[in-house]
């Protein structure tokens, strides 16, 4: 696996708000408020009861259109034009979350004395990298699963 450098000293704030602020004025700063924002809403149990009062209204709108292909049409084409919007302005919040909390993890495994280095930014790695990472830890874990059951292990201290 490849050795990454740490830097000895991490900033221990954020940087200043003028910065953030002119970086937040690209496209990229506005797209995410906006995604954050649609997507903290459309969470919420107001967006729910919505989506649900216009399901209620189109329904209740199929007597007056004789349940024309039309009037089930205008439900199709609304509910695939919010899904398919929906799932950029998802995908970028999970995106932006993925991030904060490798970061976290990332620096929590650097303040940690007895972790490794190495597992900064793992989410890097190749699949098959990954699968051999994971074969490692199960194999960890066999080991202390045995040292629970032998008597007078690790554990049963």
């Amino acid at each position: 696996m490849p050795q990454i450098e740490i830097p000895d000293r991490v900033p221990d704030r954020v940087p200043d708000r003028v910065q953030d602020r002119d970086k937040d004025r690209t496209v990229h700063g506005h797209f995410g408020r906006f995604a954050s924002a649609v997507c903290a809403w459309l969470g919420s149990t107001w967006a729910f009861l919505c989506a649900g009062l216009v399901v209620v209204v189109w329904m209740a709108t199929g007597p007056v259109f004789h349940f024309s292909s039309t009037w089930a049409q205008v439900i199709n084409t609304g509910t695939g034009i919010a899904t398919f919007l929906m799932v950029f302005l998802i995908q970028n919040t999970q995106n932006r979350d993925a991030r904060a909390i490798n970061l976290k993890l990332n620096e929590l495994i650097r303040a940690a004395d007895k972790a490794r280095n190495q597992m900064i930014d793992i989410e890097k790695l190749s699949d098959l990298e990954l699968d051999e990472m994971q074969a490692t830890y199960d194999k960890i874990k066999t080991g202390l699963e045995r040292q629970k059951r032998i008597p007078g292990g690790p554990a049963a201290k």
